[in-house]
């Protein structure tokens, strides 16, 4: 999503935070501590947050007189000026509707004074040696942004985490109990009993989710950023104990061992993305069911995790729903979910979607270059497509992309990998109740889709996309801006022949009628794209997505037509070829595809070579794996942390198929520690899967969630943490740039999740990029658990 368009060029934005300068303790509201926890036991962390925001929500528009309507439509924003000042913005086809700014009430806080020594004083009536008030001998902060409230057409308020490192005179003891006061502040005074059995330490991180019996990685970490004092040493070996949450005793001793140093490299960028030592707890022997929490001996405890059976089938659960809640086309309503909103996107609603001549293989929204919103107004015809409801929206966009195809291919597959598995998981989805598997009904909400943008000649639109990005405070179900159709094109009508080649050839065994339409409008769509595409040179992408394309048909309807098309254009042929090269191939999901197969069926050759290419892309994952200081991986080494790459999706997709591939348990315990950190043993302590977990987004950029000021739904997986140092010039860091210390260049990556609305950077996400490969690796841990089992 290009949200430069929300903040036109030209404008100054007025940006402010929640630092207040002057404190008067007499004439302020108290502020609370939120947290005081150890990070070591003479370093002692005091967490306040700042600021609170009253989200706006839409409100009938009642016209008063004076009132003046600027930057009228038929692009920018219709901002409603009463009294000389705007008050929001008009929204929806009929402009009846009021998007007010959000409100913001600040707190007192000032960096100055919470820099200072003098600001703190800690005492205690149990250990003598603060029996007199004592002073911090350093003071260190760091200071984040937690979510953004827009006041104004162009200003923005922040409320904020602060967290401020305490050095002290002498560690704190075991059993006793501290005060600890801010002279000359609005700060609460604060009591802390230390209990390192029990006290909760954000230095320790562990999975929200937990891990099974037998999982082959059961891990946490050990790490502290210290802001402005920089990184903090531990040392190896320090006793650590899991503790029964139920018994409070010892279930397990060991010691931590250092997994990365600050001064070491983490991936070929020659990058450290932690800016400070991290430290791994192995208790993988431990496999007595229970809750537990992870503690270090002097320091403190992780949050509480589970190790039961059945872990792994409610994060899939979770995450699979994630797709649902951002079904285009249908309400959503209960009993499929506590998250409503009112249906979109439909023709029977109004909505009118015109062909475009554009297709989707020349803009910047596929493989082209060619900026959408002009290139689809320039190819604007008078004639409209009746049926193109459905897919999936994007985060903060209302496009259905032809990209969108991979999320089906990854639901047929797991069905294809575990099928007595999937056919007992309900996902609670309105088909749940028919005679498919949910997995393969939510692969065919998408195909199903695309099927309906069919043209008569076979071929295949590449999607649904309105003529701008949301107007700001809009629903999905109030778009007013125009919608087309992208045209037909070749890689459109591969990437779709491809897919529901596959879903065919599902569907054979389970209803033949289903699966002979699906071949029909597959074969339909291979044939356009063969004639369109003939005598000329071939893009990249599309000459993969023919090669995978004809190997799917030769599956589904055994023609050696489509395996010589499949031979003659796979990279295969050369056992020194990787699956997936930057800038010349993509070959993955082919070369998965062709090892699976029968030998029978198969160049024997080729299939040894796919074989051992998707083997060496895992080996490549595992070794990056091995590198990282909190083990998350990345599917190809030199990609830079963000965007798409971001740290919130785990990156295990080839592992979980190597391992599928060879059954080398390596692989399975690769995959598995590639996931810990997004489901929140990572510095921020945060799962980036909503609804999974005790602390995930709050702020994903999801507009439907937004304008009407309710907490996002369950299962989005957002981009995550992202590398400040590659990124340094985005424009969205200009938002709150002022606010957040220390300056972004210094944090560290894996801190750089910043829970804000508008930063597409880290809050947006897309079902193809994030959702649908989450949704996939924990249904392999899931499926491959119960089988094991």
């Amino acid at each position: 999503m290009k949200l430069q368009s929300l903040i036109p060029l030209g404008l100054g934005l007025a940006l402010t935070g929640c630092n207040v300068s002057g404190v008067d303790a007499g004439n302020r509201p108290q502020i609370k501590v939120n947290q005081a926890y150890l990070v070591k036991p003479d370093l002692l962390a005091i967490r306040i947050e700042t600021g609170k925001i009253i989200h706006a929500q839409q409100t009938p528009y009642k016209p008063q007189a004076g009132d003046r309507i600027e930057q009228p439509r038929p692009v920018d924003e219709d901002w409603v000026i009463r009294n000389g000042k705007a008050i929001g913005s008009l929204v929806g086809k009929q402009r009846n509707i009021l998007y007010p700014f959000d409100q913001f009430v600040p707190s007192p806080f000032d960096s100055q004074w919470a820099d200072r020594m003098t600001s703190y004083r800690i005492t205690s009536q149990e250990d003598s040696t603060y029996s007199a008030n004592l002073n911090p001998t350093a003071v260190y902060r760091k200071s984040k942004p937690t979510d953004m409230a827009r006041v104004g057409q162009w200003k923005f308020e922040f409320p904020m985490l602060h967290t401020m490192y305490l050095k002290l005179p002498s560690a704190l003891k075991a059993g006793k109990t501290y005060q600890i006061n801010f002279p000359g502040s609005s700060v609460e005074t604060v009591s802390f009993k230390f209990e390192p059995n029990r006290t909760r330490s954000e230095a320790v991180h562990v999975s929200h989710v937990g891990f099974t019996p037998k999982e082959t990685a059961k891990v946490a970490f050990l790490s502290t950023w210290l802001g402005n004092g920089g990184r903090l040493e531990y040392g190896a070996g320090l006793p650590f104990a899991v503790i029964d949450e139920q018994t409070n005793r010892k279930a397990f001793t060991g010691k931590t061992q250092l997994s990365r140093t600050s001064q070491e490299n983490e991936d070929p960028r020659s990058r450290n993305y932690t800016n400070t030592n991290v430290y791994m707890m192995d208790f993988t022997a431990l496999q007595t069911p229970g809750k537990y929490r992870v503690c270090v001996e002097a320091i403190g405890c992780s949050g509480s995790f589970e190790i039961r059976p059945d872990v792994w089938k409610n994060a899939f659960s979770t995450s699979a729903r994630g797709l649902y809640h951002q079904r285009s086309g249908i309400a959503l309503t209960a009993p499929y979910t506590q998250w409503t909103r009112p249906r979109a996107f439909h023709p029977q609603d109004g909505t009118v979607v015109y062909q475009s001549k554009t297709p989707i293989s020349q803009v910047d929204q596929g493989i082209g270059t060619a900026e959408y919103p002009k290139a689809l107004a320039a190819g604007e015809t008078k004639q409209t497509v009746p049926d193109a409801w459905g897919g999936y929206f994007d985060a903060g966009d209302w496009d259905r992309r032809i990209q969108h195809v991979e999320v089906s291919r990854h639901m047929l597959e797991l069905a294809e990998l575990f099928p007595n598995y999937f056919d007992r998981v309900s996902l609670n989805i309105p088909e749940s109740k028919d005679r498919l598997p949910d997995v393969v009904n939510e692969a065919l909400w998408t195909i199903d889709f695309f099927r309906r943008l069919q043209t008569p000649d076979g071929g295949i639109r590449g999607g649904i996309q309105s003529q701008r990005d949301p107007r700001l405070g809009e629903g999905s179900w109030q778009e007013s801006y125009k919608i087309y159709a992208y045209a037909p094109d070749a890689w459109s009508s591969y990437l779709y022949a491809g897919v529901a080649a596959r879903a065919a050839h599902w569907l054979k065994s389970r209803d033949a009628q289903l699966a002979k339409t699906y071949q029909e409008s597959a074969l339909r769509a291979m044939a356009y794209a063969e004639r369109v595409s003939s005598g000329t040179s071939m893009p990249k992408p599309v000459r993969d997505s023919r090669n995978l394309a004809a190997l799917e048909l030769y599956q589904l309807t055994g023609s050696g037509s489509w395996h010589q098309i499949f031979l003659q254009t796979t990279v295969f042929k050369d056992p020194a070829q990787d699956v997936i090269v930057w800038d010349e191939h993509d070959q993955r999901d082919a070369a998965f595809l062709y090892a699976r197969m029968p030998r029978e069926l198969v160049d024997a050759t080729v299939q040894k070579n796919a074989n051992n290419a998707l083997v060496r892309d895992a080996d490549t994952a595992l070794a990056v794996g091995e590198q990282t200081a909190f083990k998350w991986s990345k599917e190809m080494p030199m990609h830079p942390i963000g965007w798409g790459n971001g740290l919130g999706a785990p990156k295990a997709v080839s592992l979980v198929r190597a391992h599928y591939l060879s059954q080398n348990p390596k692989y399975l315990r690769s995959s598995v520690l590639a996931t810990q950190f997004s489901l929140g043993a990572n510095p921020d302590n945060m799962s980036y899967t909503t609804g999974v977990g005790y602390r995930t987004p709050r702020n994903p950029l999801l507009i439907d969630q937004r304008v009407r000021g309710i907490e996002p739904p369950p299962g989005i997986t957002v981009y995550g943490p992202y590398d400040p140092v590659f990124y340094s010039k985005t424009w969205t860091i200009d938002l709150f740039k002022d606010v957040l210390f220390p300056a972004p260049m210094d944090w560290p990556a894996t801190e750089s999740y910043f829970d804000i609305f508008l930063f597409p950077m880290a809050t947006e996400f897309t079902v193809m990029q994030s959702i649908s490969p989450t949704a996939y690796l924990w249904g392999y841990l899931a499926a491959h658990t119960a089988r094991n089992d």
